[in-house]
């Protein structure tokens, strides 16, 4: 049964792993990782490279580069130990295998450094990571709903513009809608590796839990950074903000994670399925929702039909 049960599970997400090796992302992140290894191994370009072995093979790792991949190693052990998705594990080993490999071309060769660089460069600016597209019950706040507000209608004032309350935009109108409805909304930029590796666990939370009282929602924060200054959500490239899950009820805010400490630094959280449903309490927040839910479903009672009174002869008619 040791051997059984994975291959089982080998066998059961072969179709999901062939169409996440088909994305071309994946197959040339693999490459560039793996490319000092080729280089080093493979006899028709190893021909003619510096060693500073004692025998002077040069397809073979000197003890300098054994070093340089056994820290590599460790490192990659030591981040993985927080990853919680496949996709968060294969991104450490492509991140820091990256890291080792330029370290190494340099260290073999100034100009196999810079060439390695230059492909790296251009390897991140062409293909970008593939995103979650599975199912889901989340509304996205589009720029429709964000920069569009109400806006006063001044046609019958004569010309007269009163002094209005600042408009409200319309996401934000959306979460005041009905303070029954408690909303759970995430803040997440597209290039973020974190939010796309949390993409798939909120999915999975909406399908679980999403009901008339309790509504999952996402917001761009890297595209719109307005929403990032009103709520406070820092979107740097060295940012631990990202993603941001905050609780609303009523349209207001109630708790949020990571927290922001004094010092205005995000306190280190683990985005995982367990700790969403722990700290927000999911379970007690549906349950709460399908009670307050059916009294809507079900409407108000209609008040019996009163039967019409005869009409009265008047005066006249008699």
């Amino acid at each position: 049964m040791a051997v059984v049960a994975p291959l089982l599970a080998l066998l059961w997400g072969l179709p999901g792993l062939c169409r996440w090796l088909a994305q071309p992302y994946y197959p040339l992140s693999a490459l560039l990782a793996a490319a000092f290894l080729i280089v080093r191994k493979v006899p028709p370009l190893c021909r003619g490279l510096p060693s500073q072995r004692e025998d002077g093979n040069p397809c073979d790792f000197d003890w300098r580069e054994v070093e340089i991949l056994m820290f590599l190693s460790a490192i990659v052990m030591m981040k993985n130990r927080r990853s919680i998705t496949v996709e968060q594990h294969i991104g450490n080993i492509f991140m820091f295998s990256k890291v080792a490999n330029a370290i190494l071309f340099f260290r073999l060769d100034i100009r196999m450094g810079l060439l390695y660089l230059t492909l790296c460069i251009v390897f991140l600016m062409t293909c970008k990571p593939p995103l979650y597209m599975g199912p889901e019950y989340i509304k996205y706040f589009s720029d429709k709903t964000i920069d569009v507000s109400i806006s006063p209608a001044l046609g019958l004032l004569g010309g007269r513009c009163p002094r209005l309350p600042k408009p409200m935009p319309l996401w934000q109108e959306e979460l005041e809608r009905d303070r029954r409805v408690t909303w759970i909304v995430e803040f997440f930029a597209n290039w973020s590796s974190e939010c796309q590796s949390f993409a798939p666990i909120f999915a999975d939370l909406s399908l679980k839990y999403n009901c008339s009282g309790l509504q999952f929602g996402k917001v761009d924060v890297g595209r719109y950074t307005d929403v990032s200054t009103r709520y406070k959500v820092s979107t740097s490239p060295l940012t631990k903000q990202l993603p941001t899950l905050i609780l609303f009820q009523g349209g207001t805010e109630i708790m949020r994670r990571p927290q922001i400490d004094k010092k205005g630094r995000a306190v280190s959280w683990t985005f995982s399925e367990e700790n969403v449903i722990r700290e927000f309490n999911l379970n007690e927040l549906y349950q709460k929702a399908k009670k307050q839910s059916k009294p809507r479903e079900e409407g108000p009672e209609e008040p019996p039909a009163v039967p019409a009174a005869a009409p009265q002869e008047t005066k006249k008619d008699k």
